[in-house]
């Protein structure tokens, strides 16, 4: 029997492919979770370089955020990298969401970046 993190892991590789085959060419909108920190970074897969990355371990956050773990630092991060990515003239992404559930912090920072400038 495989463990929860090669179960992740795999539909986090069906997802991804299923992202980059529907971007069109759009940069990625990437998350990672972690249990103490959410990570997002837009990256162009043509050409492999992040274009704009934020996560709840940035200065600009850390301070204003009580734990890195919860919905609220997750809509923020979701806000820095949005803010981020239209300064870098990104404005379109494909949202990758790495296998994780469309729900809790994941949604929290799709909706925060969407909110911040984003489409996807």
């Amino acid at each position: 029997m495989q463990s929860a993190r090669e179960l992740r892991e795999r539909r986090r590789r069906r997802v991804h492919a299923a992202v980059r085959n529907k971007a069109r060419g759009r940069p990625r909108l990437m998350v990672f979770r972690s249990n103490q920190h959410i990570y997002a970074q837009v990256v162009d897969d043509t050409r492999g370089h992040t274009l704009a990355a934020a996560s709840t371990l940035d200065r600009e956050l850390r301070g204003e955020l009580r734990t890195g773990a919860d919905v609220t630092a997750a809509a923020e991060v979701g806000k820095l990298v949005a803010q981020r990515a239209t300064n870098a003239g990104v404005e379109q992404v494909a949202f990758d969401r790495s296998g994780y559930k469309y729900h809790g912090r994941v949604r929290a920072l799709a909706e925060a970046a969407r909110e911040g400038g984003l489409s996807f």
